[in-house]
């Protein structure tokens, strides 16, 4: 007999449920193996009866061989016994499974009911319902589970105050917050009714969406917005039909704007909105214009193309464009690496022409500006250090530049840039070295001075006479020594030979190493003394030679080139002590309002040897007859300058002061009096030289500071008090000015300067928060740090703004009695009166301040007057209006030669930031 798996089971196996075919396998195996047991067991019975009978003995029994038809199939499932040899001939099923109707376990709950119908095999989940299944997450007010069809459907409950709990849809990152949502669990499609899906910083609120799958979404009269306000937007693309991919695009076919539900023209037949949470390159619309001020016609300005090159390092081109020819040109890059470094780089350059070609008043300048900031992590590497801060170009940049962006930067007058790198050895004793190049830019001269590079080193003090335990005490043990070198290559220049061979002509090269010796000591007790004194020698490799030329009967200086050398010392010591009054009034009046004042002295009287180093000093004869001679240095010139030729023996004194008071707090629980400072500073000194022949009283310098105004104004002024008197041609002579008629000082110079800062905050709480990138960006332009000279107008470039990133803030309800604002004032006064001029050099005020005339509306003005001249200074009067997603700003600087307006309107979002509208007028370029 053949006995198979097919003949015994007499039905179709695969028509059975999937869950039972395994089961119904392995039955029918086991019955298989009791039928095969059953017949083995007959044959072995009826064999064992044959053997009983006796053989007869005639006749031979032969042999006889059979092949059993039997196919004995042993399951591999079956464990076979140790001496059986296993032997499946189906050990591996090739018929692939199918999948159960769920793949995994389906989690629901519900607050009210949860209720199972075995009828419609349904089960119903009322109130607070949730189902997990997987990656999905669905939460609404009612959801259905249709498991003959393998459908959940969430909707919301309807009550006597409308609909409440919506359905939050969320699979993997995805999240849907529809009115209702069918959703197929065997398929993972699904149909959304009324859907509002965030992505990338927008919202897509859609009548109805299909999902596809977990990367694609059909969308059908969506709307597309960035508003906060989801139930009534301020404004949105309507997307007759649209293709979503999940945080990355969004592809639409007919598409226009619509602003409170009042379509405008603004639309386009197809759009594409990038929707990715990584740096993705594209292209960055420029603004557009005319320029009616300077005639250089309609621009393109602040176009161009985005690279997100990696992770670490970006770089934006732009450029503008004008019809009548001119152009510029901008890159900008920004690097960094978390924990080692950061920075950004940037280049501008322009060509400027004025008017057309072939008219008279035709003109063609060029300019440009390289900005480079440079900042390393403290903790990436303790010992060394690398920095950068540059800002260097044409001298006229900021004046001549077309680009709004530099209009508050135009009245700087120095450009500054450093790059320096240092490094520390540490050890006993330790060595520091750095490496800088500096850059240092007249804008009014266009002088230009650099150091490339200058090389410092330094060895840490060493005490050679200190105990090995214990302080130092006394003059001896407290002697230590130093060595220091700096060298310099230093090149003076103007900006016309700015980066051109010639600028090296007249580079200077020099070192200077210095060893200074010094020790300080008690004196009586309440003195402490101080000595040193220091050894110098100079290198250089640039000295002169000076002659008489009797051919053409002038003195003539010619340039030597080659090593040369000088050595220098000198010796000073010093002697100081701190003396401390107080005036205590509560000895009179325990409830003085001024409870003590406080004065803190501290004089120092100084005496300084100089010797005179006449060997490194000449005479020659500067006339034709040989009487008129002069003495000149082979040193002069160089870099660090020629030794001293006059033996100098000062006394020095200088005293600092220091006012201090206690008054009684006006907050009656605190029992300590409250400390405030009456003078920060009031400091004078001045020196005597003994081995002078005349004038060997210097003038006495005074300078002070104090803070005033719960420190909110800042004071500082200075003067020179000079005690001798004037010849008639306005000279110096050995004369004291009280002995020659005047007073016991004549004052030749002085100056005053005070800032004052106030906001609401300080009265009301309520802050109002300053555009600090953009602040930032004035000081790399070499500006200021607050807006007293304006700030940058171009609104367009939201790389200047913190829109993005700082929290919207709902008005306040009381919100009259708490309007922000905020106020900037600073005032200077220069006085010189060095030959009998008695004027004031300058004398200006300026002033800036913002206001929140109401929550949304902003009005700022940054000015000043120059009482000099009789004039208002710089301007500029802003307007700012905060349309919920969308911005307005309007700038007007309506006086003086810088006199243009510039109006913008734009969405906030940086996703849309390219939707904007910007006009403006240019100020007109002078020459």
């Amino acid at each position: 007999m053949h006995f198979t798996q097919k003949n015994i089971c007499n039905f179709d196996c695969s028509k059975t449920k999937p869950s039972l075919h395994k089961n119904t396998l392995l039955a029918l195996r086991i019955n298989s193996y009791k039928i095969l047991f059953f017949l083995s067991f007959t044959v072995l019975i009826n064999t064992f009866g044959f053997g009983q009978e006796i053989p007869n003995k005639s006749k031979v029994i032969t042999p006889v061989t059979t092949t059993d038809t039997v196919n004995v199939v042993v399951d591999s499932l079956v464990k076979l016994p140790i001496n059986v040899k296993e032997s499946d001939s189906v050990k591996t099923d090739s018929i692939q499974k199918k999948k159960g109707l769920l793949e995994d376990i389906v989690k629901y709950k519900a607050t009210d009911r949860v209720s199972i119908n075995q009828k419609e095999q349904k089960i119903y989940l009322y109130n607070e319902a949730e189902v997990l299944y997987q990656d999905l997450e669905i939460k609404a007010g009612i959801i259905v589970i249709d498991y003959t069809v393998n459908t959940v459907y969430a909707g919301r409950i309807k009550d006597s105050t409308g609909y409440s709990q919506a359905p939050v849809f969320k699979q993997g990152n995805n999240i849907i917050e529809p009115d209702s949502i069918i959703f197929n669990t065997n398929t993972q499609k699904a149909v959304v009714f009324n859907s509002k899906t965030e992505q990338s910083g927008g919202t897509i609120i859609s009548e109805i969406t299909k999902k596809e799958n977990d990367s694609v979404f059909f969308v059908k009269n969506g709307k597309f917005t960035t508003s906060e306000n989801l139930d009534d937007p301020e404004y949105y693309f309507l997307m007759r039909k649209a293709k979503l991919v999940p945080n990355k695009k969004v592809i639409t076919g007919l598409t226009n704007m619509y602003i409170y539900d009042v379509p405008t023209p603004i639309g386009l037949p197809f759009a594409f909105f990038p929707m990715t949470k990584t740096q993705t390159s594209g292209v960055i619309f420029p603004s557009f214009g005319q320029d009616s001020g300077n005639d250089r016609g309609y621009f393109l300005q602040n176009g161009g193309y985005y690279f997100a090159i990696s992770d670490f390092v970006d770089l934006a081109v732009l450029g503008d464009y004008y019809t009548n020819g001119s152009y510029g040109m901008r890159l900008e890059s920004n690097y960094a690496l978390r924990y080692k470094f950061k920075g950004n780089m940037s280049f501008r350059y322009e060509n400027l022409l004025n008017s057309e070609r072939g008219f008279p008043d035709f003109a063609q300048n060029t300019i440009y500006n390289i900005r480079w900031s440079h900042t390393q992590d403290q903790k990436s590497n303790p010992s060394s250090r690398f920095s950068a801060s540059v800002n260097l170009g044409s001298s006229q940049f900021y004046r001549q530049s077309i680009n709004q962006l530099n209009n508050s930067n135009f009245q700087n007058n120095t450009l500054a840039s450093s790059v320096s790198y240092s490094k520390t050895f540490q050890g006993e004793p330790q060595v520091n070295l750095s490496v800088t190049a500096t850059h240092s830019q007249n804008t009014n001269t266009e002088r230009i001075d650099l150091t490339l590079p200058t090389i410092q080193a330094s060895v840490t003090r060493v005490f050679p006479f200190e105990p090995k335990e214990g302080p130092k005490k006394g003059i001896i043990q407290n002697i230590n020594f130093q060595y220091n070198v700096r060298g310099e290559n230093r090149i003076q220049t103007t900006d016309s030979l700015f980066f051109k061979p010639e600028m090296f002509d007249n580079a200077r090269i020099g070192m200077r190493h210095s060893i200074p010796i010094t020790t300080n000591f008690k004196v009586f007790k309440h003195f402490s003394m101080s000595a040193s004194t220091n050894f110098e020698e100079t290198w250089t490799l640039n000295t002169i030679d000076r002659f008489y030329d009797t051919t053409n009967q002038e003195v003539v200086t010619r340039d030597v080139n080659g090593f040369d050398s000088f050595r220098t010392y000198n010796f000073t010591t010093s002697i100081g002590t701190t003396i401390y009054g107080l005036f205590d009034f509560t000895k009179k009046n325990k409830d003085a309002k001024i409870q003590a004042i406080r004065h803190v002295m501290r004089p120092e009287l100084s005496y300084s040897i100089n010797p005179a180093f006449d060997q490194f000093y000449e005479e020659i004869v500067i006339s034709a007859d040989g009487l008129t001679t002069t003495e000149f240095s082979r040193f002069e010139g160089s870099l660090f300058g020629a030794p001293g030729n006059r033996f100098s023996s000062s006394i020095g004194f200088s005293l600092g002061n220091n006012f201090e008071a206690k008054v009684k707090d006006k907050d009656s629980t605190k029992t300590e009096p409250k400390k405030i400072i009456l003078l920060n500073n009031l400091n004078l000194n001045t020196s005597y030289d003994m081995a002078a022949d005349s004038l060997n009283l210097a003038p006495m310098r005074v300078t002070g500071g104090l803070q005033i105004l719960n420190k909110k104004m800042n004071i500082n002024f200075g003067m020179v008090l000079d005690p001798y008197a004037l010849d008639n041609n306005n000279r110096r002579v050995n004369v004291f000015n009280v002995n020659n008629g005047g007073s016991l000082f004549r004052m030749t110079s002085a100056n005053v300067n005070m800032s004052y800062s106030l906001s609401s905050k300080d009265f009301t709480g309520a802050e109002r928060p300053d555009n600090e990138r953009a602040m930032e960006d004035n000081l790399r332009s070499g500006g200021r740090a607050d807006d007293l000279f304006g700030q940058p107008e171009d609104f367009a470039d939201r790389r200047l703004t913190d829109d993005d990133d700082k929290e919207e803030k709902e008005p306040d309800e009381f919100y009259n009695y708490s309007i922000p604002w905020s106020m900037r004032v600073a005032y200077a006064v220069n006085y010189n009166n060095n030959q009998r001029e008695n004027q004031i050099a300058s004398h200006s005020l300026m002033f800036s301040g913002d206001v929140d005339l109401s929550p949304r509306w902003t009005v700022g003005l940054s000015s000043g007057y120059d009482f000099l001249n009789n004039d208002f200074t710089f301007t500029q009067i802003r307007f700012e209006r905060d349309l919920l997603s969308w911005r307005m700003n309007f700038s007007w600087i309506p006086i003086g030669t810088r006199t243009s307006w510039n109006f913008f309107i734009g969405i906030k979002s940086s996703m849309l930031k390219d939707l904007k509208y910007d006009q403006r007028r240019q100020p007109d370029v002078r020459f």
